[in-house]
């Protein structure tokens, strides 16, 4: 075993211990979270038969039409498992993708498909609910920012339901956001690895934000705490800072923005995370199992974890009852937790 992996897995045993060791002295129904948005916490929602369908990293999740939530894993014995809103296990399908990540539901005049990144392949995938390729894309070789495709690791999809474009975000790559036609062909590409803000360290997600007339994007750079806002077309309007925060991608439902916070400060603390709320202002309002959200002078104070119920929070879900699911990363291969709001 190489010493960062030995490491790492030493770090995330003892964090795992810690944590299930505070978790088991708080009494069920103990509430988290911030001015009004609030939750208890169902730690065993998910659990399933692991001999029958294991997880690896829970990455991300998404909720149908159906109201069914699907989960994506890295576990190639089920890439996909789908539940029912009590944690039910309905279905669960794929065996091919070792490196599944990213999961974005498109909505096609009522006709709804799957993008998933794998970042081992080095690939995005659209595909039916059910798990049928539709179409498959690697690193874009023609406009010459790639020089092989092992320099492509996507992350994530955002998908325009206006005419079928998409952007994907090269979040474990280069670093650039590639705009796509519904027929899969590039059309744009804009930031890239960089100093400025118009440029990425880890673009890990990315989504389109409605809440306002006007369209725009919603990029993650998650090594400098912050979200990114751009045009459709890839010029830089606002960075919004979140100090403390290594947040993964981006979540919006209602006047709302959730995102799982992987670790607090930077990606060397190990067993830190914590899911935080954003208002339409984009003005923090809550965290989940971090410390609650401070302004001074209209600047934001640092954030952290301050109640060790999560290791490393992935990405957040929340269904149409404004519950959420949070997913885990390198957390002991545990099965998503549920939030009910209060």
């Amino acid at each position: 075993m190489e010493r960062r992996t030995f490491i790492r897995n030493t770090a995330v045993t003892a964090a795992s211990f810690f944590i299930m060791k505070d978790m088991l002295a708080r009494p069920k129904g103990t509430v988290y979270g911030h001015n009004g948005m609030q939750y208890t916490m169902d730690k065993d929602w998910g659990v399933l038969n692991r001999d029958v369908n294991p997880v690896n990293d829970c990455h991300e999740m998404v909720q149908d039409s159906k109201g069914r939530i699907l989960l994506t894993t890295n576990e190639t014995k089920n890439n996909v498992l789908i539940y029912n809103k009590s944690g039910k296990l309905l279905e669960s399908w794929g065996h091919d993708f070792p490196g599944a990540h990213g999961l974005t539901l498109a909505d096609e005049n009522g006709t709804e498909s799957l993008f998933i990144t794998d970042y081992a392949k080095h690939e995005v995938y659209k595909t039916t609910i059910s798990g049928k390729t539709l179409l498959s894309i690697s690193a874009p070789m023609e406009p010459g920012i790639y020089k092989t495709k092992e320099e492509f690791t996507p992350t994530e999809v955002a998908f325009d339901t206006t005419n079928g474009d998409f952007f994907v975000a090269d979040g474990y790559g280069s670093q650039y956001i590639l705009h796509y036609g519904s027929d899969g062909k590039l059309k744009n590409y804009f930031g890239g690895r960089g100093g400025g803000d118009e440029h990425f360290d880890n673009a890990h997600g990315i989504v389109i934000d409605r809440r306002k007339s006007t369209p725009t994007l919603l990029i993650t750079d998650r090594t400098r705490n912050s979200f990114k806002r751009f045009s459709m077309d890839g010029k830089l309007l606002e960075v919004i800072k979140l100090p403390g925060a290594c947040v993964c991608r981006p979540v919006i439902k209602g006047k709302h923005l959730y995102a799982a916070v992987l670790m607090s400060h930077d990606l060397k603390q190990v067993g830190t995370g914590f899911v935080t709320i954003l208002d339409k202002n984009n003005k923090v309002v809550s965290n989940i199992g971090g410390t609650e959200p401070v302004y001074k002078d209209g600047v934001l104070k640092e954030m952290a974890q301050a109640e060790k119920i999560f290791i490393h929070p992935h990405d957040v879900c929340v269904d149409d009852d404004e519950n959420l699911y949070v997913s885990q990363w390198a957390s002991g291969k545990v099965y998503p937790y549920k939030f009910n709001r209060v």
